[in-house]
């Protein structure tokens, strides 16, 4: 206790403007404590729903190996929905599904899917009895926040689902260019250019870029009938024109069996990668297309 020099008892205590001072630093490390943490908050979210994904996928296989209403199923990642989701569906395919089955699952508001890269679209779809899958290939998730944090999603023509790119043992790769990445060091018009397919017979398909441009990348898939036959080809970029271009092509022979050669229109110099029939020759013509890589 404190008394003045007159022997008055004097209460100490705190002024207003010292409560207000200690409660506003509260309040700032309070803020620094949330956004410290924030973003471990989200990498967890994003493992969990790579996490998710996975076992949906595993689902989705497992149904169709237990001829679950005599049918195969599988998923279909959307990059339109907001947000960016995935459906598990029953049927052949997302297009001929029987909706009533539809499990829908949407990401977090932070989280997106950044690249599908499967073959013949954005869908998975399991074969019955054995449980392998024409849509191999990987779907990437990441932050919208921070794109550096990602985490890719690999399924196995043999229908293995995994984190991992599945390895195959020296002489165990199968011969066949399925997928293709090279890069394109000339500026693409997107405005008025066109990728143009040319398969054996003459028989042509024209892409126009501008009407397949989706998140500032080209993104084709279609199936063109050549003398009968369907040929499925999928075509889209990584990079685009930043500076260069990255493209990756599919052309799995399962589903093709007519040489190809694609072309850009506005490229005067050669093709951009031709196909055999059976597609063990692979080659560029364009000088401004690296060779192709076997992915």
């Amino acid at each position: 206790m404190v008394y003045s020099k007159h022997g008055k008892k004097i209460v100490s205590g705190f002024t207003l403007i010292e409560i207000l001072v200690v409660i506003a630093i509260l309040f700032i490390l309070a803020v620094i404590v949330v956004l410290a943490l924030r973003p471990f908050g989200q990498k967890t979210h994003l493992g969990n729903s790579v996490e998710n994904i996975v076992n949906v996928l595993r689902l989705a296989q497992s149904r169709t190996l237990a001829s679950d209403g005599a049918s195969s199923y599988g998923v279909y990642f959307d990059q339109v929905a907001d947000p960016h989701s995935y459906v598990l569906f029953k049927g052949d395919s997302y297009a001929l599904r029987d909706e009533d089955f539809d499990n829908t699952f949407n990401l977090s508001s932070f989280i997106e899917i950044s690249d599908i890269d499967l073959v013949d679209g954005t869908e998975v779809v399991f074969d019955r009895i054995v449980g392998t899958t024409a849509h191999p290939g990987s779907i990437t998730l990441r932050l919208k926040s921070d794109a550096s944090q990602a985490q890719t999603i690999y399924v196995d023509d043999s229908g293995i689902v995994g984190l991992v790119g599945i390895s195959i043992p020296a002489g165990g790769r199968t011969t066949d260019s399925r997928h293709v990445h090279l890069d394109y060091k000339r500026n693409i018009n997107t405005a008025s250019e066109e990728i143009v397919l040319t398969f054996e017979g003459g028989i042509t398909q024209n892409i126009n870029v501008a009407d397949n441009l989706k998140d500032g990348q080209i993104y084709w898939s279609g199936v063109v009938d050549v003398d009968g036959q369907d040929q499925t080809i999928k075509i889209h970029t990584h990079e685009l024109n930043n500076p260069d271009t990255i493209f990756s092509i599919h052309r799995d022979r399962r589903h093709n069996d007519k040489s190809l050669t694609i072309t850009i229109s506005g490229d005067a110099t050669g093709y951009l990668i031709n196909y055999s029939a059976d597609g063990l020759t692979v080659t560029k013509e364009s000088i401004f297309a690296s060779d192709p890589v076997w992915q």
